[in-house]
């Protein structure tokens, strides 16, 4: 669900003084040295310095001082720019460290319903133990970069595999074709084939699920079976659809053992089916000496077990 990327330091002859970037990037945002100068807290002049040295050090003429004031080329434009986002990261940065609690913290990326079903019914287990440690928590269905986010790992789903990074197995995932009482109520299922006359609801992060659980149940269909249908970007949502009848859909079997159980949706198949991916922690293998995340594993790993039974 993501894509790792990692950056050694770059030597210092790449690294200006924060500084002359401040003075920089501030020129092109405010687009005079007057309101650089008074954002900053210097004077105009101390601010032109400031850009000579960084011209000085880069061998590039970043400034037109022509017309009594100073104007940035389109090239120190670009430059500032791109800057602008790294000053940001790293006041950012800054701030975290200097409001990091005594037991440090976690910034941990879940998917939205299994992080809320699976996840946050265990977490004060996990607050009882460490309560010196803070959780922080942002839901992420699309693939992001760790280099991008303020996330040290992420809750996702998939194969186990991921460039520059380590995982660790937390459940897999059995899947069970459902639909509303009222919509089964116009149709008779005798066998998994009659299930492609229910309009198939689709969500978003498994495209091919309803084409893989056909293939596991012996059924072979053309494509065009599975190309139709409305798509939903999380199980929440489509779940909702089915309730009010609106198609059938493949959902983990987790996460309607409630609603079988009281009747509110049906199964229209007796078993559920082992998919082929799983969800896993994930982290940068750059990370894995966070005090934070280490404690976080120690206390997830006795729960990471695909058979695992979720609380009631």
């Amino acid at each position: 669900m993501y894509e790792y990327t990692s950056y050694m330091v770059a030597p210092r002859r790449f690294l200006p003084s924060i500084s002359s970037l401040r003075a920089l990037e501030a020129l092109d945002r405010l687009g005079s040295a007057s309101a650089a100068a008074e954002e900053l807290c210097l004077t105009q002049g101390a601010v032109s310095r400031q850009l000579q040295t960084l011209e000085k050090q880069l061998d590039l003429v970043l400034v037109d001082r022509g017309h009594k004031r100073l104007t940035l080329t389109e090239q120190a434009g670009d430059y500032a720019r791109e800057i602008r986002q790294a000053l940001g990261q790293i006041a950012q940065a800054t701030l975290k460290v200097q409001s990091l609690p005594v037991g440090g913290q976690l910034n941990l990326a879940i998917l939205p319903t299994f992080g809320m079903r699976w996840l946050v019914p265990r977490l004060p287990g996990f607050s009882r133990r460490h309560p010196d440690v803070t959780l922080n928590m942002g839901t992420r269905l699309q693939m992001f970069s760790f280099a991008g986010e303020t996330f040290d790992a992420a809750l996702h789903y998939g194969t186990g595999h991921w460039p520059g990074a380590e995982a660790m197995l937390l459940k897999g995932e059995r899947l069970i074709p459902i639909c509303s009482p009222e919509l089964l109520a116009t149709r008779e299922i005798t066998d998994p084939t009659q299930i492609l006359t229910f309009p198939l609801l689709h969500i978003q992060t498994r495209p091919n699920a309803w084409q893989d659980w056909f293939t596991a149940v012996g059924v072979l269909a053309p494509q065009a079976a599975y190309d139709q249908g409305a798509h939903y970007d999380q199980f929440s949502t489509i779940l909702q659809a089915v309730l009010h009848g609106l198609g059938a859909a493949l959902v983990p079997d987790y996460l309607v053992e409630q609603d079988l159980a009281q009747g509110k949706v049906v199964a229209l198949h007796p078993t559920a089916v082992e998919a082929e991916g799983a969800y896993y922690l994930v982290w940068p293998r750059e990370n894995s000496k966070n005090p934070a995340l280490k404690k976080f594993k120690d206390w997830l790993a006795p729960l990471a077990q695909p058979e695992d039974t979720l609380p009631r």
